[in-house]
């Protein structure tokens, strides 16, 4: 059966009954038909002395192309622990129309661990993707707006540094030229996911910090080097009133039942990659355990979850998760070439424990970077259909010798949370200690510094170098006061370092900065490494071919 087949193969329950078990009022919920609804700030303040949960971040090693069962392990997971007698809750961010009808399809998870109604999660939800680019592309009529009627405040066109945003990949909008009364310049589109509106939309603890969030990005600089923020250009306001609804999480299911959050979707790879503030710390008000995840690896979403979102939510996890795959570690141990969109070849998917003994140092350093934080690490070895058991089993046993605080094999995407109980009640027994987590760095040192730090801490290099007009830029950051901000670093998720052709644990390189970009409304600072982009393209085949609808049932075919 296929993902789209088995999702409707389940006859969901109605969400007022899911979010009965939560401690939810019906009152505190806007339905969007029978099966999702949108949860109100509401329950933040009548919750708000009530004890938090768990809290365990899921992560993984750096992917093949096809990714490695993030999102699946993470809906297992938190099914595995109701079907332990725990209340959980999984936390997810929403999937991105690029990534959809592009090359890696939709993020609901699969197999039989899926959120559902997929369909909707995959596509359109309540809307909130829309709201983000609706409220990014009005800043940028605003400040266009304001250079055509006499440009008051003295904007230099030529350093403008806001784009306008559009939620599907297209690479023919990264560089384009705007034309008007006032001249020509240069500008750019970046995918919705990577707008700074949709980091303040997760980052965003409620609506005053989204309000003054709002008002605080960074738009352009004046001909005299002044920054202008939104807030200057009347344009904040405005932007909060198309942001109102979004900011409310939105409650769905999974396949059993469990209560699962979707909100947010920034990238892990450009942006942050975590789901959102408030649907955290709501889930942590209303379950045992909270399960989100984090995009790609470690050294991305990991990492950006421990050093930006846990200062800007206060929460502090409890446990880390690494997801690791056979097929994965074989890639890193040197298993043969994977093109992006094409099968796995047979080296990656077949018996091979000399690629796998080589590729383990990758889980090495995934394990090393949760500790580095202070969070000990679980690690799921997440099998897949014919993978060798004795293969499965080296893999969990050589993880504990690494250090990791527990180890399991999971099989929840043939078999739900049945198969993720080994892997609950590993997390379980690890979470049991409490963490000392600490972030990675003070943001009392210098942005160089901060960078420097994680790329030879958690992706082993031996350090950083910074392309002329990262320099300028750093220190144009530095001298306007945002050098106290945390870094967002944008590199390849498929590598430890910033070329995607390297694998295993590399040591000795060094990294690039080619660009850094200050986001002083989402909280943090960009450093962007060679060849990274914030809007991506679509492949030679994009997953939309597939995509259809039935004239004459009204249902959607060929979603995965």
């Amino acid at each position: 059966m296929t993902d789209l087949q088995i999702a409707h193969s389940v006859r969901p329950r109605p969400i007022l009954e899911v979010a009965k078990e939560l401690g939810l009022q019906q009152e505190e919920l806007t339905l969007f038909g029978s099966h999702k609804a949108k949860i109100s700030l509401k329950v933040l303040e009548r919750l708000q002395a009530r004890k938090l949960g768990r809290y365990i971040l899921v992560t993984a090693i750096n992917p093949t192309p096809l990714g490695e069962g993030k999102t699946t392990t993470s809906i297992g997971l938190a099914m595995g622990l109701t079907r332990l007698g725990h209340r959980a809750v999984v936390t997810l961010r929403q999937p991105s129309l690029g990534p959809v009808f592009g090359v890696k399809g939709g993020g609901t998870g699969g197999g039989h661990a899926q959120v559902i109604p997929m369909e909707d999660i995959n596509l359109h939800l309540t809307g909130d993707a829309h709201a983000v680019a609706a409220s990014h592309n009005l800043l940028s009529a605003f400040l266009d707006n304001h250079l055509f009627q006499g440009n008051q405040l003295a904007i230099d066109p030529s350093r403008v540094s806001w784009p306008r945003a559009l939620g599907v990949s297209d690479r023919a909008l990264r560089e384009i030229t705007l034309s008007g009364e006032t001249g020509n310049r240069s500008a750019r589109f970046v995918i919705t996911e990577a707008s700074e509106v949709m980091a303040v939309l997760a980052l965003a603890r409620d609506r005053l910090d989204l309000r003054e969030r709002l008002g605080r990005i960074l738009v352009a600089l004046t001909t005299s080097g002044r920054p202008i923020v939104a807030e200057e250009l009347g344009c904040a306001g405005s932007m909060a009133v198309l942001l109102k609804d979004a900011l409310e999480p939105n409650l769905v299911q999974t396949l059993e039942g469990t209560p699962a959050f979707v909100h947010t979707g920034p990238f892990g790879n450009i942006a942050h990659g975590n789901c959102s503030v408030v649907s955290d710390a709501m889930a942590l008000r209303c379950a045992d355990f909270v399960v989100t995840e984090a995009g790609f690896g470690s050294d991305l979403g990991a990492e950006k979850f421990f050093n930006i979102k846990c200062r800007a939510s206060g929460l502090k996890p409890d446990l880390a998760v690494v997801v690791a795959t056979l097929r994965a570690l074989k890639l890193h141990g040197g298993g043969g070439p994977v093109k992006a969109g094409a099968p796995l070849p047979v080296s990656l998917t077949g018996p091979n424990q000399d690629a796998l003994a080589k590729g383990f140092a990758n889980l090495e350093q995934h394990i090393a970077n949760a500790q580095a934080h202070g969070v000990p690490a679980v690690v799921a070895v997440n099998a897949f259909r014919d993978d060798p058991p004795a293969e499965l089993a080296w893999v969990r046993d050589q993880a504990l010798k690494a250090g990791a605080a527990g180890a399991a094999v999971s099989t929840h995407w043939a078999e739900g949370g049945k198969g993720a109980e080994e892997l609950a009640s590993a997390v379980v027994r690890a979470s049991e200690t409490p963490s000392q987590f600490t972030p990675l760095y003070e943001l009392s040192w210098p942005l160089s510094k901060k960078i420097e730090t994680i790329a030879t801490r958690i992706y082993g290099a031996k350090g950083v170098a910074f392309e002329p007009e990262a320099e300028r830029q750093l220190e144009t950051a530095e001298r306007l006061g945002f050098g106290r901000l945390p870094v967002c670093m944008a590199k390849t998720p498929l590598s430890l370092s910033h070329d995607a052709a390297v694998k295993g644990r590399p040591a000795g390189f060094t990294v690039p900065i080619k660009e850094l970009r200050v986001l002083a409304g989402a909280g943090f600072v960009t450093a962007v490494c060679s060849g990274i982009q914030l809007m991506p393209g679509l492949p030679k085949k994009p997953a939309g071919e597939r995509i259809d609808l039935d004239p004459e049932s009204g249902e959607i075919v060929g979603l995965a």
